[in-house]
């Protein structure tokens, strides 16, 4: 199945509304738990959350890993203000986690620029018109040993895989979830994509990609 790009910003109220109520809990939990495998339970002091939405995973980090500072990016304007209307509800987190737009490329990083002791994206890279902007992100935003974690859908082969996905996933989700997974699904990248977005990134020696799940692909390492 040929893949089709979607918009790259997901920023309209009923979107924002619908991500922000619905239950990403298991994914999201699934994913920490992966950086902290991938570290030995120490990501270091400084973490970046790419396409970071609402916040939901920007405030699991500072939430599990105490010590670190948190900057979550996104290019979404009502995505960022849930976020922080997320964090004004949990004043403790305020001095270690901020909220920043940005869209990738990052043709200008500036401080940020080498800046981070982890990188970690959750459902960002299939949004991308052009994915070689996530990459070449991680490599400016890593610090050298820097560990890095991407989550995303995968693309199924067949437009009918993909409405047994939605059916099964989404079946009783509001309809512009369902409408949004479905384009979501049509406009991810298979894992032997991503092996050559890496190649071009000069990420393949140090990132892996696998499947996971029926639906998932995962890319993780770390930066030399």
């Amino acid at each position: 199945m040929q893949r089709i790009p979607e918009p790259e910003l997901m920023d309209g109220a009923d979107q924002v509304q619908a991500y922000g109520a619905a239950d990403f809990d298991a994914s999201d939990q699934a994913m920490l738990d992966r950086l902290s495998a991938l570290c030995g339970g120490d990501p270091g002091g400084r973490l970046v959350d790419l396409g970071c939405g609402p916040g939901n995973i920007s405030l699991r980090l500072a939430r599990r890993w105490p010590l670190a500072r948190v900057l979550g990016l996104d290019g979404a304007p009502r995505m960022l203000a849930l976020a922080q209307e997320r964090l004004a509800a949990e004043p403790g987190l305020a001095e270690r986690l901020q909220f920043q737009q940005a869209l990738l490329p990052l043709a200008e990083p500036g401080s940020l620029a080498a800046a981070f002791s982890a990188v970690v994206s959750n459902s960002l890279l299939h949004h991308l018109h052009d994915p070689g902007g996530l990459w070449r992100a991680v490599a400016q935003l890593a610090a050298p040993g820097a560990f890095v974690v991407v989550q995303d859908l995968r693309r199924p082969a067949s437009p009918a895989a993909v409405e047994a996905l939605v059916a099964e996933q989404m079946g009783g989700a509001p309809e512009v979830l369902r409408h949004d997974y479905r384009a979501s699904l049509h406009a991810a990248f298979t894992p032997e994509e991503v092996v050559g977005q890496l190649e071009q990134a000069g990420l393949a020696g140090q990132l892996q990609v696998a499947p996971r799940q029926q639906r998932y692909l995962e890319v993780w390492g770390r930066i030399a």
